[in-house]
């Protein structure tokens, strides 16, 4: 794309909020602003190696505390902007929008630059490399309980929950090497990233990063978080859009249900009977080779490990025995803190306010800690997204004063108390999807 930088020495071109606004897209020009720098990103959209949706998100608004988030060498990055910089905001102009919060914002960046001196981003690798070999000890105990102990009922359960074990901690580690968590470099993060999504899981690298860096741009905002998609055409999802629907007319689901179905529909089925197809379907139709690769080196691996010891019927009964395990812990610790928050359009309100409305906390505990992949500290993840997993409890009371000083609401809760609020919010929900259909 061709350079709109004004020449050295020429006046630069000036906008206004308003001007800004209306290239958000929908007349398919795309502007955005960092650090008060306009950039049009129209073409370089789908370019852009986070994907063309998630830079989109922000088009029409300030991006800075975004762009912040997200990259890890920005300097690098900065340089390749240059080509789509057209101007700068006017001097009168505010620096960002005035639906977001100047005070709070201004905080926010502080203390980022606090958690930055405390060396907080900086990850402890043998932290991680012990993760990994928790794994891979665990995947060869699985073997090892069948090829010992023989294929009866009670070998072939545990090996299948040992599998399932397996499965969701390496969700929980390709999470850490997707988010950049682990090294300095992209390029390092990106190769075990593979290795990890790929090899040991049987995933697609491109697809988790092209679904989950829009939930953390955007997170429970309606069409931008691909996390809720399942409203409307399977559930009513929180008070704003289920009233909205309700009003509409709109039945897909008899959602004053959904608290019922929830248990055959979420957590029983996403793994196997969604993403266990998808994930091919993604990687064939945009030609995703690479990814296709590592996901092959998975299956080979485990049809020539079990295969000869359970037969293929055997074998198979076991693939989808661990994929129904890991899906129903997987669905429920990544929506124990989402679904019951706040979700709504877009409101472009400011980042802190952003994560906070649609994020809550687990307690922390050793087992919490890993049954979740420390996940349960998801406030600090959504603030601090390369932040690695083992830092979020040194940040938290930092984020707790923030919050308390600007009165944002701070949550956290028990882990079965988390599980249970899923049901009540789609309860909720669900009959405020009603009250509308029926009475407005």
């Amino acid at each position: 794309m061709a350079p709109e930088t004004p020449a050295q020495g020429q006046t630069p071109r000036y906008f206004t909020w308003d001007e800004v606004a209306q290239r958000s897209g929908r007349e398919k020009e795309r502007w955005l602003v960092i650090d008060r720098k306009v950039y049009n990103i129209s073409e370089f959209a789908r370019r852009h190696p986070g994907g063309s949706r998630v830079i989109s998100h922000y088009a029409g608004q300030d991006a800075t505390d975004p762009f912040v988030a997200f990259h890890i060498n920005k300097g690098l990055v900065r340089k390749y902007m240059n080509s789509l910089l057209i101007g700068e905001l006017s001097p009168e102009q505010p620096s960002f929008e005035p639906t977001k919060n100047k005070e709070l914002t201004h905080e926010f960046r502080e203390l980022r630059a606090t958690v930055e001196r405390m060396g907080l981003m900086k990850a402890n690798r043998v932290f991680f490399l012990l993760c990994l070999l928790h794994i891979l000890l665990l995947d060869v105990a699985a073997w090892l309980t069948l090829w010992l102990f023989g294929t009866s009922f009670v070998p072939f359960l545990l090996c299948s929950v040992l599998l399932s074990i397996v499965q969701v901690q390496a969700g929980w580690l390709q999470h850490d090497f997707g988010h950049l968590s682990v090294f300095d470099t992209s390029k390092w993060n990106h190769l075990i990233h593979h290795f990890v999504i790929g090899h040991l899981k049987g995933a697609p690298a491109s697809w988790w990063n092209h679904l989950h860096f829009q939930h953390h741009a955007k997170p429970n905002c309606f069409r931008k978080d691909p996390d809720i998609n399942m409203h409307p055409f399977f559930f009513a999802l929180g008070k704003v859009l289920s009233v909205e629907l309700g009003k509409q007319k709109k039945k897909y689901m008899p959602y004053n249900h959904q608290h019922k179905y929830f248990f055959l529909i979420g957590p029983p089925a996403l793994l196997p009977v969604y993403f266990q197809w998808y994930i091919f379907y993604f990687v064939i139709k945009r030609k995703k080779w690479v990814d296709l690769a590592w996901m092959i080196t998975f299956y080979v691996r485990i049809f020539l490990t079990y295969v000869p010891l359970l037969g293929l019927k055997g074998f198979l009964g076991l693939f989808f025995m661990v994929r129904f395990l890991e899906s129903n812990w997987f669905v429920w610790v990544t929506q124990m803190s989402h679904i019951p928050m706040h979700i709504d359009h877009d409101r472009n309100k400011d980042w802190v306010s952003t994560q906070l409305q649609a994020t809550c906390n687990v307690h922390k505990s050793a087992f919490n800690d890993w049954f979740s992949g420390h996940l349960n500290f998801q406030i600090e993840h959504h603030l601090f997204p390369t932040m690695p997993r083992h830092n979020y409890y040194k940040v938290a009371p930092l984020v707790q004063s923030l919050c308390a000083k600007h009165g944002v609401k701070y949550q956290s809760k028990p882990l079965l108390s988390a599980f249970a609020d899923i049901v009540h919010s789609l309860k909720e929900s669900g009959q405020l999807w009603l009250d509308a259909y029926l009475h407005q």
